[in-house]
Order: structure tokens, then sequence, then C-alpha cells
């Protein structure tokens, strides 16, 4: 019997390989195992966290694009594997009040492909684990901006009454997804000052604090995007704490190896990233950070008929070092999986090409104004500084890029044309 190819993970790499064999294979071929209904662009979290984003609007469902692209759609958490029968569990869902809604399943699959993301890293940090956020999912974005509204609403209600009051947002780690967060909490925060929290200085009463370990912000990237970075930030009136090791977080604060306290209302953790531990428990060779251990043409050592993508990988560069956990990698990893996975569909040998990544570089969103970053490739040569609109704009770019993959360039234009006025007629924060 001809089993299915299944995809285990609906991020931005599992969704487009998903579509991009749906459409060659058909449903009978291709799985897509995940356990949310709807999909949201993972670089886009930071914006639906600050609200300037709505959740609701943003998500495409799943069965929708399932339908589109011909691919089946299993809902449910990816439970455990067993390699030697080529059977993998997806656990029971349940309502909210924990009631049954779909019972505990098996699929057989002829290849799978596991795309199962990343979560945060909190490398022992004692408080970390319970005393801060992170934007792994959908879930926890919602969960960071009701939890803002929250303390925002009781600031203004101490102001009322004459007390001084502030929101204290704490964000630990300066990779992309904590700059970002920062620039739009600025935002958004002088924009609720508009809807209600007229008493608020979304300036001196909504105080951001960045700490990152390294000595300056956005450490992978060029020096020149990092201090253009840290410049608008500090414009903003963030403040930006480098070469800061975190000691311990608890309930109300953040403490540093140096014996700084930094109170806080609000701590986001935003300082690394590991595979999922459920990946460890499956006889499947791992890294310390849980990643598993794949060949160069994305096999998962070990294995012949299990390939893994995205953060979840750790894919060696040919010059050492692995493979960044960035939406480019998971999308250039598709586009080579989608290929080598139908080939082998159709009872050919896959090509002995193995996987190379290309780095185009990075771009960082500091607003719905602004962003900064570089760019890399032939067109650019080494590497090209890029700030302002015109880095804006090529930012949002990789957003439709990455819908046009799953929706077709019609209904991604019409969706962007839909969006825009939709923002016209809403406020330009999410308030319930």
């Amino acid at each position: 019997m001809n089993h299915p190819i299944v995809i285990v993970g609906g991020g931005a790499g599992g969704l487009e390989l998903a579509c991009k064999l749906g459409r060659q294979l058909g449903p009978e071929r291709v799985t897509l195992v995940d356990r949310q209904l709807f999909h949201i662009w993972k670089p886009s979290l930071h914006e639906v966290a600050a609200g300037t984003l709505d959740i609701h609007q943003e998500g495409l469902s799943y069965e929708m694009l399932a339908h589109d692209n011909r691919f089946t759609f299993c809902l449910g958490a990816f439970k455990g594997l067993n390699a030697g029968q080529r059977l993998i569990t997806v656990d029971a869902v349940r309502d909210e009040h924990g009631e049954l809604l779909i019972p505990e399943r098996t699929l057989v699959y002829g290849q799978l492909v596991l795309a199962l993301g990343s979560t945060a890293n909190h490398f022992n940090v004692p408080g970390a684990a319970e005393h801060t956020m992170s934007l792994n999912q959908p879930a926890d974005a919602e969960r960071f901006r009701q939890r803002m509204l929250k303390l925002l609403t009781a600031a203004e209600l101490r102001k009322s009454a004459g007390v001084e009051a502030a929101v204290r947002v704490v964000i630990i780690g300066g990779g992309a997804t904590g700059v970002e967060l920062a620039a739009e909490l600025r935002e958004a925060s002088q924009v609720h000052t508009r809807y209600g929290f007229r008493r608020l200085d979304g300036l001196r009463d909504v105080q951001l604090t960045l700490i990152e370990g390294a000595d300056r912000i956005l450490a992978p990237l060029p020096e020149r995007v990092s201090a253009s970075a840290t410049a608008l930030l500090r414009e903003r009136a963030v403040n930006v704490v480098t070469s800061c090791r975190v000691a311990g977080v608890t309930p109300d604060a953040v403490t540093d190896t140096e014996g700084r306290s930094f109170p806080a209302d609000l701590v986001v953790w935003a300082a690394g990233i590991k595979a999922p531990a459920l990946l460890g428990e499956q006889g499947l060779p791992v890294t310390r950070s849980g990643q598993v251990e794949v060949e160069p043409d994305l096999r998962v050592k070990g294995q012949e008929a299990i390939h893994a993508l995205g953060d979840c990988a750790a894919c060696a560069l040919p010059g050492g070092g692995l493979v960044p956990p960035r939406a480019q990698a998971a999308h250039q990893q598709a586009s080579y999986l989608a290929k080598r996975l139908r080939q082998l569909a159709e009872g050919r040998p896959p090509s002995p090409t193995p996987y190379r990544y290309h780095d185009h570089g990075s771009l960082v969103s500091l607003g719905t104004q602004s962003s900064v970053g570089s760019l890399m490739g032939k067109l650019f040569g080494p590497s090209w500084f890029v700030q302002g609109l015109l880095a804006r704009v090529m930012y949002t770019s990789l957003h439709l890029m990455h819908h046009q993959a799953v929706l077709g360039t019609a209904r991604t234009a019409t969706l962007a044309v839909a969006r825009f006025l939709v923002k016209r007629a809403t406020p330009l924060v999410k308030l319930h």
C-alpha cells in the first residue's frame, strides 16, 4: 500500500510543504497534522501581542487551506512515533471543559516530515519558566495582549484616583523577537492613549526595558544594523541594557548577575529557543538543544523515511555551525523537500543534490512605519544596509510571499487590499 506523506507541524515550513505537495499529489497522498485550527505566520506574533494585528483577522483556517491546496488536515497534537512500524500517534482533542471531541488516533506514513518548530529555552534561569511569557504560539501572543490590556486598565484607574502608576515591561533577549516586540509595544502604547487610556502617557507610563546578554542587540547581524536599531529604540524611550546576564526572575522583578534589579509587571522571555522536548523521547538523534540531527538531504540520521525541517532540525552548514532558525530557512527547506518527496512518491530516485542554505539577509521590524536590516546575494554584494520605509516595504513583502505560497497570487492580493480597508474602519489596536 502506498501510504501518504505525513507532515507534523503547520508552521511556515510545514504548511508550505503541505501546500506544494498537496497541489501535486492530492489529499490521499499528503496529510498535515497540527494542534491548532488556524495558521499565523510566526514572525508576526509580536504584532498580535502588541494588539496591532488582530489574530482573528490574520488567522488562516487549516481546513480551508487543505481544501484549496488538496491536502488532508488532521487536528491534534503529535504524541509519539513508532519508526519501526512507520506510524505516529495523534493526541485526543478536547474542548475547554475537557469534553472529548476527537479520540486519539494513529496515522501510518510512507514518509514522515517533522516540522514542530521551537519553544523557549530558559537555560535553567531560576524563576524564568514560572514568571515569564514567550511568544511561541498564537495563544501565547493573545495571552500577552490580554494581560497588557488588564495592566493598562489598572494603571488608568489608579491615575483616575490620583495615584501615580505605570506599566513596566521587561523583555529578556535582544534578538529579532525582543527588538520587534519592544518597537511594536512602544507604538501601541502611544495609540492606546487615544482609546480610553487618556490619563496615561504612552512614553512615560509604559516603561519598556530590553535586556541583552551580548554587548549589542541583534548580535548575529552586522554592527550597523544593531547600532541603527539601538538608536531608534532609544529615541522611542526604550531602555536598552546590553552586557546584562539575567540571574533570576520573580513575580515583580528581573535580577542580573551584577545584583541590579529591574522592576516588572510583565516579563517576556525572548533569549533563546530549543526544540520541543517530545522529540528527544522518540529514539531519534538530537542535539543538546533538542534539535533532530539530519543528513544534508534533511533525512533524520539513521532513518530512511523520516525528514525534519525548520527550527526543530539541526542541519549542518558546509563551513561549520547549523542553519539558523529563520523563516527563510524553513521556506528553502520546504521547497527542497517538496521536490525530493515528490520524486519518492512517484517511485523515482531522489536527486543526490544536498540542501544548501542561502542567506538572503535579515530584516527587523521597528513598527508599522520603519524597519532595519541587511540584504545579501548577487544583487546586493556581500551586504546591503537598508532602513526606514524601504526596509518596511521589504519586510511586509516577506509576509505576502508566505501568503502567496499557501493562498496563491490572486487571493493574496485580494486579502492584502481587504486588510488595508479593514484597518481604516477599525481601531489601530485590538481593545478586547
